[in-house]
């Protein structure tokens, strides 16, 4: 029977110099909201039939985002790689409009937190698409799913 959900999610640690407070909670969101609910279907149909629960591992290697996915009992099924270039942009724009969100809610009026929150969720919705885009032929996944899994593509890129 088909189970086309991702059930643990891991990000690659050595991927990953630094967190802040604020980058570690949305980490801890996305992978618990990911979890709760998400549609992750590898295309690939695999001798056996087997359809999900997936295990996903998710790293950046020689500038490639590489999605490592192994069956429920953690047996490797295959891996899917994908150029990041496509994603530098949004990545730049969502680190940027992340900082001036964080700043906000500490200084600024509800008004100001609405409208850059609005552009955060804007640039992120706009990368949950270009990712489903680049999926495309390879895993299939909702909307929901494409951003959290956008959300940790990002967290995998701090480097300072």
């Amino acid at each position: 029977m088909a189970d086309p959900r991702i059930i643990d999610i891991t990000l690659d640690q050595e991927s990953i110099i630094w967190r802040s407070a604020d980058v570690e909670q949305e980490r801890r969101i996305a992978i618990f909201d990911l979890l709760e609910e998400n549609f992750f279907k590898p295309v690939r149909e695999h001798e056996d039939g087997y359809a999900g629960p997936y295990k996903v591992r998710l790293s950046v290697q020689e500038g490639r985002l590489v999605i490592e996915i192994d069956r429920q009992d953690g047996t490797p099924l295959e891996a899917v790689i994908l150029g990041l270039g496509r994603f530098r942009r949004s990545i730049k724009d969502y680190f940027a409009i992340c900082d001036s969100y964080f700043q906000a809610i500490r200084q600024a009026t509800a008004q100001q937190i609405e409208t850059v929150d609005m552009a955060r969720r804007a640039i992120h919705n706009e990368a949950a698409e270009t990712l489903i885009e680049r999926l495309d032929g390879k895993i299939e996944v909702d909307f929901d799913t494409a951003r959290r899994l956008f959300t940790l593509i990002c967290v995998l890129h701090i480097k300072q």
